[in-house]
């Protein structure tokens, strides 16, 4: 687990972004598939969702998680809210409830975490490229401003995901971002005729834009085998037909 150094300042919450090492799951899945939606044994999946809540010490029953889709929607649990737990499609989630641990599944994508520490609400987000495309990270700090969030007192930690020098692109997938904004050109690099995508600072903007300054981001690439962590592209190079979820996970004590 990968803690973000400026999110460890603040007492009132606990968080971490969560590799594939600690769990039960076996074969691809080895170890803690966090998935629900993969194909590893359901059984498997909830015993690591136990690991994951023991490793982050709270006593919750559960860990509020959004049935993802690759878009630019959230979901906000109030105080008092009582949405189902993985009832809703969506990429992130908003919320001010305490001792309920939120997260997102990613596997090459990138998790967000974010604390307001006056207004004490936190936020996950899954940002793939669908989702950055969309601006979902723009929507989500939209959104927790209009809540009366202040960017002087937000924290956002931009967790491993994808790096530039692994994330391989086609023309077709440039000229979209480039289309939607000439600027977009530097998170482009072309090296022996391919062209690499910088996912994880395209990302960064989209926070820089609101006005956050207070940005933590883990420069950990998921496709680097030593890294530990699942990966959605490696599994497609190794040919497998499914593979393992990261969970990345905050919540208020």
């Amino acid at each position: 687990m990968i803690r973000s150094k400026k999110l460890s300042k603040f007492s009132e919450i606990k968080h971490g972004f969560f590799n594939k090492n600690g769990g039960i799951s076996k074969g691809i899945y080895k170890s803690l598939n966090c998935g629900i939606g993969s194909k590893d044994k359901k059984i498997n999946i909830r015993k690591n969702l136990n690991i994951v809540k023991s490793k982050l010490r709270t006593n919750s029953r559960q860990i509020f998680l959004v049935k993802q889709i690759h878009s630019n929607k959230f979901v906000y649990l109030s105080k008092n809210s009582n949405i189902r737990n993985r009832s809703i499609e969506a990429d992130a989630i908003i919320s001010e409830k305490r001792k309920l641990p939120i997260a997102v599944l990613t596997a090459d994508c990138v998790p967000i975490l974010i604390y307001d520490n006056v207004r004490k609400i936190i936020a996950v987000i899954h940002a793939g490229w669908r989702g950055a495309y969309k601006d979902i990270v723009k929507k989500v700090i939209k959104y927790m401003l209009k809540k009366n969030c202040n960017p002087k007192s937000m924290t956002v930690a931009i967790g491993p995901c994808i790096q530039r020098k692994s994330y391989e692109v086609r023309e077709q997938f440039k000229t979209k971002f480039i289309k939607k904004d000439r600027n977009n050109k530097k998170f482009f690099k072309t090296k022996k005729s391919q062209i690499y995508f910088d996912l994880p600072n395209y990302v960064k903007k989209q926070v820089k834009l609101n006005k956050v300054k207070n940005i933590d981001q883990i420069n950990v690439d998921t496709f680097n085998k030593k890294n530990n962590f699942f990966s959605a592209r490696y599994s497609l190079k190794d040919k497998h037909n499914d593979y393992g979820r990261n969970i990345s996970i905050i919540m208020i004590n």
